[in-house]
């Protein structure tokens, strides 16, 4: 059995152990979810032992984000626009370069109860955003995978945030029109060496890889988007560094005017979006 050790001892071994550039972080979220502690409890009491049982645990995970495993799976949370969000590997974690396309469509003229449509909603991310940020908005999260959808029905009712969720490979079970429809879909290459790199080589490829050099779902959602928007209504969408202006030829080839793209955290082309005119 492992031998009592304090939080400071650990996490300092534990640091140690990992030797990566988010070491110290990793370290103090795994030790912190293991004790259901905050970050800052840690530190204020520092020199508290720990018991075998809980040097054991967290060890464990330890183990675990040394073989690479994301630290979101192993904590079960991730944060995202500061709501503490459940993922499991059944869905992407989100990740805070998603959060800038929640930023665009929170300045978007929308009518104050706007009909919003989030496509492959995963854990329900970007629309417990919105829904946090305009509770008087009616929001619909969609999501082919059922895990997925328990998933973000769960988020929802820990959060009290008023978002209707649902069953749909993309737009199959959608009815009615919107004002806003928003999405994260896949759009990696399926031969993108990144697959093997980082947090993506243990999430769902279901939910990373597009067919036509990852284009075919942003292609999929644009063409049959204005079949649900209101005129004058938005479609936004998240697609990789090298994909702006495709995915921008591709709106404009659907009548969406005033096409522009919004670059992600590092500077990167992230967003693309437009606003469908009906063809008179």
């Amino acid at each position: 059995m492992a031998m009592p050790m304090s939080i400071e001892n650990w996490l300092q071994s534990a640091r140690g152990q990992l030797n990566t550039d988010s070491a110290r972080l990793d370290a103090e979220l795994i030790l912190a979810h293991v004790l259901q502690v905050s970050r800052t409890y840690l530190y204020t009491w520092s020199d508290r032992l720990l018991t075998a049982e809980q040097v054991m645990a967290a060890s464990s995970l330890l183990a675990l984000r040394q073989q690479g495993q994301p630290i979101a799976y192993l904590c079960g949370m991730r944060e995202f626009w500061s709501l503490p969000l459940s993922v499991s590997s059944a869905t992407l974690i989100p990740r805070p370069d998603t959060e800038t396309l929640v930023e665009w469509a929170l300045t978007l003229p929308l009518p104050q109860h706007a009909r919003v449509l989030d496509l492959g909603t995963g854990t329900g991310a970007i629309a417990l955003a919105l829904a946090s940020e305009r509770p008087q908005w009616h929001i619909t999260a969609v999501d082919s995978q059922p895990e997925a959808v328990a998933l973000a029905l769960s988020n929802r009712n820990k959060l009290q945030l008023p978002i209707q969720v649902q069953l749909s490979d993309w737009f199959s079970a959608v009815t009615g029109s919107f004002d806003l429809i928003v999405s994260n879909p896949p759009y990696i290459d399926p031969l993108d060496p990144h697959l093997q790199q980082g947090d993506v080589r243990f999430e769902p490829h279901s939910a990373l890889i597009a067919a036509d050099h990852g284009m075919a779902d942003l292609t999929h959602i644009i063409e049959q988007a204005p079949r649900f928007l209101h005129p004058d209504g938005w479609l936004l969408l998240e697609h990789g560094y090298q994909q702006a202006e495709l995915v921008v030829a591709a709106l404009q080839r659907q009548h969406f005017v005033g096409c522009r793209t919004q670059s992600d955290l590092a500077g990167q082309p992230r967003i693309s979006g437009g606003c469908w005119h009906a063809q008179t």
